[in-house]
């Protein structure tokens, strides 16, 4: 049944600055994020002036965490080996900070903030997605925001059925999949991640995880 609902329509550098800047990195609870890719994409430095100073979105991230924001990346690939570089760096992500986890059918984008704002869209977590990439080599994105209540309760939805391991089941894709959730993984064939902690504990943390081939 079709409703109508309010939400802002925005493009390019548009997503960048409404996304990111203003939305992202003044969480104040928590930051959800979907991407099929993630690279260690730079942002204008929020703790300069604007325009001043350039940073990594990792650095950004350990800011959040430090303030007590519960970050959640969603991811469809391995992160670019900067974006790994520049993670072991940050002893706070790495001490789980960052909670990341990957499944290889992820590919809807999503930024979801304090439960209560969400972007869904076309750009991934990248330098010419939701980075700080010039207007004449970032790629053509669209996407709308909205804190439209049933839009924000869809999207958490799904962000959570993939994140705790609910699609994982039936999954098709299973045996290939580097990060199955759930109680039957290993069982007919050997772990390629080691022992585990205990039921539901697969969280992965980059700098921790043998999977990721650094």
């Amino acid at each position: 049944m079709m409703r109508s609902m309010e939400a802002e329509l925005l493009a390019g550098e548009a997503l960048y600055r409404a996304v990111v800047l203003e939305k992202m990195l003044h969480a104040r609870e928590s930051v959800d994020i979907a991407t099929a890719n993630v690279k260690a994409m730079f942002v204008e430095d929020g703790a300069r002036r604007r325009g001043a100073d350039y940073t990594s979105i990792v650095a950004q991230f350990s800011r959040l965490a430090a303030r007590g924001v519960r970050l959640r990346l969603l991811h469809a690939e391995t992160p670019s080996r900067p974006f790994r570089r520049a993670f072991d760096n940050e002893a706070r992500l790495v001490a789980g900070g960052l909670a990341l986890r990957l499944c290889p059918r992820v590919h809807f984008k999503a930024v979801i903030v304090d439960r209560a704002w969400v972007y869904l869209g076309s750009a991934n977590l990248t330098g010419a997605g939701l980075g700080a990439k010039g207007e004449h080599k970032r790629n053509f994105e669209l996407g709308f925001v909205t804190e439209d209540f049933d839009v924000l309760d869809r999207a958490g939805a799904l962000f959570e059925s993939v994140w705790s391991g609910a699609e994982c089941g039936p999954c098709k894709l299973r045996d290939v999949c580097p990060d199955p959730q759930g109680e039957e993984e290993g069982r007919g064939r050997r772990s390629r991640r080691g022992p585990r902690a205990g039921r539901g504990s697969s969280l992965i943390q980059l700098g921790k995880s043998r999977r990721l081939g650094r």
